[in-house]
């Protein structure tokens, strides 16, 4: 790669980093695996840096780099590896809406993958239908179907697991 492109490349990635990591996370809910994502992804823009700059919304080719990351991640054989018995203890800081975010991302898991994508990018992305038939190159009728069976679907685990209530609501 040319020393221009590389500049623009890597001021691309440090002033989307963030954005980049708070989106694989809110994808598959696991801050070491969205770092994983993110790296990915912007691995696949370095060797498609030239196009991705010459699209109509560099933001939008990115944003799907990183969520065909995350549908063929689960595709790998490697995925499925686990290096410990249990996950170490990690520090959290505590949130009073831990509970519920703990249950919501215990339903999404639970969904298929593509029904999962489909609500995290419409409803935790805040996407329009159109967007988000361009990000994963499928029709908005498809969209469209797949958000009423993966909210059913959510509506059906929620009720067999209903999200605690807080004092506030009580």
């Amino acid at each position: 790669m040319q020393a221009a492109l590389e500049r623009e490349y890597v001021a691309y990635v440090r002033a989307n980093l963030d954005r980049l990591r708070r989106s694989a996370y809110r994808l598959c809910g696991d801050a070491h695996r969205g770092d994983d994502l993110v790296q990915q992804a912007i691995t696949k823009l370095y060797v498609n840096w030239r196009r991705a700059r010459a699209a109509d919304n560099t933001d939008a080719y990115v944003r799907r780099i990183l969520v065909r990351v995350y549908l063929d991640e689960r595709r790998l054989r490697w995925a499925g590896v686990s290096l410990f018995a249990s996950a170490p203890d990690a520090a959290v800081e505590p949130d009073r809406r831990v509970d519920d975010r703990a249950t919501l991302r215990a339903a999404l898991d639970r969904l298929p993958r593509r029904l999962s994508v489909v609500l995290v990018l419409r409803f935790l992305f805040d996407m329009s239908v159109d967007d988000v038939a361009g990000t994963l190159g499928c029709s908005t009728g498809t969209v469209k179907s797949q958000t009423a069976r993966g909210l059913a679907t959510m509506r059906r685990l929620l009720d067999e697991n209903p999200l605690p209530i807080t004092a506030k609501e009580a």
